[in-house]
């Protein structure tokens, strides 16, 4: 259903080493780049080796807001250790905790995840489904 999607962050280069090393356990990478310090339109974008983008982070320095409470985003995962390589990557440049990884059984008997709050304050899952 959806083609992609796009977050505005304040600071593109805080946001960039954010998702640049909390994507890289996921296999998702940078797949596109329109930087250039001092532009007010400056953007990455995110996705599959080697494919299009899916996700985006665009510089909007004066009005970036992460939407309430009651939006997040999830991203999929290879599997369990990549779940946790995420959440590790993720605090480690800025995030903040919003639930560890580990089972998540009310949602199915496979169900791993973990949530993270990026440095602009959106909210963020990864999960995935595979049994291990």
């Amino acid at each position: 259903m959806l083609h992609h999607i796009s977050f505005g962050v304040a600071d593109i280069e805080k946001a960039a080493a954010f998702y640049d090393a909390a994507f890289a356990p996921l296999g998702y990478v940078r797949v596109w780049e329109d930087l250039n310090p001092g532009n007010p339109d400056q953007a990455i974008g995110y996705g599959p080796a080697g494919g299009g983008d899916k996700f985006a982070i665009k510089l909007r320095s004066k009005d970036a807001r992460a939407p309430g409470s009651g939006f997040h985003l999830a991203f999929a995962a290879p599997g369990r250790e990549a779940v946790s390589s995420f959440y590790e990557a993720a605090l480690a440049h800025g995030g903040v905790d919003n639930g560890a990884p580990g089972l998540r059984p009310h949602y199915g008997p496979n169900y791993f995840a973990a949530f993270v709050i990026d440095p602009d304050g959106h909210r963020i899952e990864v999960v995935t489904k595979a049994a291990e």
